[in-house]
């Protein structure tokens, strides 16, 4: 492939590595520089754009000139608020994440949670992640569900099954995504 000289940037394949970066995306979303919280919302949103993983699971902040490895505690983003519209199967839930992209669970975002096992108490259950974006590989950007979105989640919820199993969990464009095993017997008291 040949380049224009009147390009500003290399193609992607020459993007110069530049190894580690000093960036952190904490568990509740904090994104930080050397140690230090990023308090500029449209940065992290820049830095959020250029987020991809590849193929073993590692983060990398890539633009068309330059490519780093980050670090990510738990998941990159947050889903912080959620919006429903219709009931049923034909609901749709839509979620807004701390970085301000708008997400509509289905078919190409999935809601994952490790929902088959038992919970111990009344311990919170399994925690939710909602596909944002496609990695490379089976590695997905995905967002982490806040406990309160969780909360307006779980009184969506209605009795299903997957994989056999009875469940409880939500419907959205026609596919049902489970979030916890539906109590039975003495489990339900």
């Amino acid at each position: 492939m040949e380049t224009s000289p009147f390009s500003c940037a290399p193609p992607r394949a020459q993007a110069r590595a530049c190894g580690p970066l000093p960036f952190l995306v904490q568990r509740d979303g904090t994104w930080l520089y050397r140690g230090t919280p990023i308090r500029r919302k449209p940065m992290i949103c820049l830095f959020a754009s250029v987020l991809r993983r590849d193929g073993e699971g590692t983060y990398w902040l890539e633009t068309p000139v330059e490519r780093g490895s980050i670090e990510v505690e738990d998941a990159p983003f947050v889903a912080v608020e959620m919006d429903w519209k219709g009931c049923g199967r034909n609901q749709v839930l839509s979620f807004r994440t701390n970085v301000d992209l708008v997400v509509c669970a289905g078919p190409d975002h999935p809601i994952r949670a490790e929902w088959d096992v038992p919970s111990e108490g009344c311990g919170m259950g399994p925690v939710p992640y909602l596909h944002v974006r496609d990695g490379e590989g089976t590695f997905a950007l995905e967002a982490r569900i806040a406990r309160s979105v969780y909360y307006e989640l779980a009184a969506l919820a209605v009795p299903g099954t997957c994989r056999g199993v009875p469940c409880l969990g939500v419907w959205s464009r026609n596919m049902f995504f489970p979030l916890s095993r539906l109590p039975v017997g003495d489990d339900a008291a």
